[in-house]
Order: structure tokens, then sequence, then C-alpha cells
């Protein structure tokens, strides 16, 4: 067992968890940071660290891995006690901490601040018997490096953000791309919509994928199938499926939180119905919510404030601005 009492521990390695760790640091507060994963970043460095991210303020536009650099350098300010590759499994409250049990040990916190995104995650699959066949070969479910792509024929499957996100980033570099929709109508947001119109991806809708030809792990052609029972033979080489995740918060779920569709309720201090544990990013929910890694970064200085005030009620709940602690060069 770690002997040292920390103020908060952070639970989830992501842009919500680095930028939290950061604001305890700002806030004067010993801060334990605990990922599953072996890297931080969660779904960005996981699934798709080479996409440009375009909603983060004061960033036009930012490589999801070049963000996370920035969140990681961010957070060591705060000097946190890092544990990668390590999930957490149950809690026990101790007079005035927790104790958090992980599968490698045992932690003391003061408080518990929960930002694991969207919980563990395992991609949508097509749901064919031979996809496995294809998978990290030819078939892939995120894509990690851009260059396997040049020169290939590309097909895209999704209708979402991140399938038409995609499309429109390996345009430039694939052989060519083709986006392939199972229903009509895309849940994307609009302006991505519109650049794929007028882009030279080829747009197929209502059409599922039914077939996937090829020998030795290497896709040569797939059969798409209509409603209707039509089929149609298309050449790839190489099948990105964004079809999202299936998420599961694990042993979270037998915390005695709160839960509303897998998601983590929370009131307007970021706090659960487990006095001295909060949560804040994808994970949580609460009338209003949008998911996203802006709405994140603006949920971790309340955690933290709330947090800090939960075991130290003397504290100012607001806290002084960045440009009074460090001092300006």
């Amino acid at each position: 067992m770690k002997d040292e009492i920390v103020d908060v521990t952070i639970i989830g390695g992501g842009p919500t968890g680095l930028f939290s760790t950061f604001y305890a640091g700002m806030r004067q507060m010993s801060v334990r940071l605990i990922d599953s994963l072996p890297e931080l970043g969660g779904q960005l460095t996981e699934l798709y660290p080479d996409k440009y991210i375009y909603d983060v303020g004061g960033f036009p536009k930012i490589l999801a891995k070049d963000l996370v650099s920035n969140l990681v350098t961010q957070a060591q300010y705060a000097e946190p006690d890092l544990h990668l590759g390590e999930t957490v499994q149950s809690y026990e409250r101790k007079d005035d901490h927790f104790v958090l049990k992980t599968d490698q040990g045992e932690y003391l916190t003061r408080t518990i601040l929960i930002t694991a995104g969207v919980g563990a995650f395992q991609p949508r699959k097509i749901g064919l018997d031979n996809e496995a066949d294809f998978e990290g070969i030819s078939l892939q479910y995120a894509v990690r490096d851009l260059e396997k792509f040049r020169d290939q024929d590309v097909v895209v499957l999704g209708g979402g953000d991140s399938a038409l996100d995609w499309a429109l980033m390996l345009q430039e570099l694939a052989k060519s791309v083709t986006l392939v929709h199972r229903r009509n109508r895309f849940t994307a947001h609009e302006t991505s919509v519109q650049q794929v119109m007028d882009s030279p991806v080829e747009v197929k809708t209502s059409l599922n994928v039914t077939e996937i030809k090829g020998e030795n792990g290497q896709i040569d052609e797939l059969v798409l199938t209509a409603k209707d029972g039509t089929e149609e033979v298309i050449k790839a080489d190489q099948l990105i499926v964004n079809f999202g995740n299936i998420s599961s918060l694990g042993p979270l779920k037998e915390w005695g939180l709160e839960l509303e569709k897998n998601s983590i309720k929370v009131n307007a201090h970021m706090e659960t119905n487990i006095l001295g544990i909060f949560a804040a990013g994808d994970i949580t929910t609460f009338e209003g919510k949008v998911k996203l890694i802006a709405t994140g970064f603006g949920e971790a200085p309340v955690a933290i404030s709330y947090a800090k005030s939960f075991y130290d009620p003397k504290s100012r709940l607001q806290p002084k601005h960045s440009t009074s602690v460090f001092k300006q060069d």
C-alpha cells in the first residue's frame, strides 16, 4: 500500500484527466493519475493520433497526438504520481480518505476524480465471419499511421464525424477514397458532410458490406448490398471501419455510482452521488450535457475546485487566475 495520502486521484489519462491534473497542480494539490492504457491521451492516442481536431479553443486545427503532447507537458506542472497500464478496481472509505484498489496495488487519496472518457472501449465491428482474418493488415478500426494508406484504394465505413474526417484527410494521400454508409443520412456535422460532397471522395449510401474478398490478410474486393438485395462489388486495398465503440464502465459499475445510459450522473459541482468522488468529461451526464473535449476542459476546473473544498473547506472555491500564479517572462 502506498503510504502517502494524495489530495486527489484522477482515474483516466485522456484530455480531461490531463487538464484536471494540471489544474490540481494550479490549486497546489498533490495528484495521482491512473490509466489502464500504456500511454497517456486516451482515445486520442489509442484510436486517431493523426486525426485533426477542430473544436478546441485556440487551435484552428491540431493533430490529436500534438494536442496530447501539449496536455502531457502541461500536466507535468503538477508533478503527478503516474501509473499507466493499471486498472482501478474498487474503493473503500477509511476515516477522512479512500483506499483505492487497482490490479497492482492500493493507494490512499482524499478525493477521487473519474475522467475515464467512455470507459473501456472496443470498436464496433462489421459482424462478418472472416472479418478477423484481415484485422490489422488491411482492415483497421483506428488510423495510427497515415502512410499505410498512401497510393491505396481506401474504403471508409461509417456516417459519423470520424468517418467523414478520415475520408477527407485520406483523399490527398490515397489513390482513391470511397465512403460507404449503411443509411442515407449522415450523423456528422453539416459542414463535414458538405466538404465530403464537394470533394473527390466517392460517396455510397444505403449499402452494407456483406462480404470481404481477399487472402492472406489482404483485402481485394468488398461486396456491398442494398436493402433490396442488389449487390455491388468494389475494389479495396484498405478498409477503415468507423462504427464507433462499445464502451463499458467495467469495475466502476460496482461502485454504487448513479448511472444513466452507461454514464455517471453528476451535479453542477461535478459531484457524484458518493461524497468525495467527482467525475468530469465524456463519462458524465447531466441535463444539457454536450460531449466534446472542450466541455471536459471546462468541467475539469470545476471538479478540481470542489474536490479541494471537500477536504479543505477553508480553501478558496474561486481560484486565482493563472496570470497571478505564474511569473511573467
